[in-house]
């Protein structure tokens, strides 16, 4: 499983987004992420909200195999549930 979180700098929910995903790449030989800086990268709300396929209003923006999840609270109730993830 492949995960992309699209997030900016200073966004506590981003920096956990990315903490989770870090701890099932050590737990998990079949997961790996990609963390998108927006600022860095230079994606705006208008560019974000192509790739997701409807409105955004905060960041993270979480894909799994290229499938929309949604943010941090979704990605980890996704965990939890598919990828036997106990914090």
């Amino acid at each position: 499983m492949f995960a992309v979180i699209f997030g900016r700098p200073g966004c506590p929910y981003c920096v956990r987004a990315k903490e989770l995903a870090e701890k099932l790449t050590t737990e998990r030989d079949d997961f790996k992420f990609r963390y998108v800086d927006i600022h860095a990268e230079g994606i705006s709300k208008e560019d974000l909200e192509k790739t997701v396929g409807k409105p955004v209003q905060t960041v993270p923006q979480i894909f799994l195999d290229q499938q929309h999840i949604g943010g941090f609270t979704d990605f980890e109730a996704y965990a939890k549930t598919n990828l036997n993830l106990y914090q």
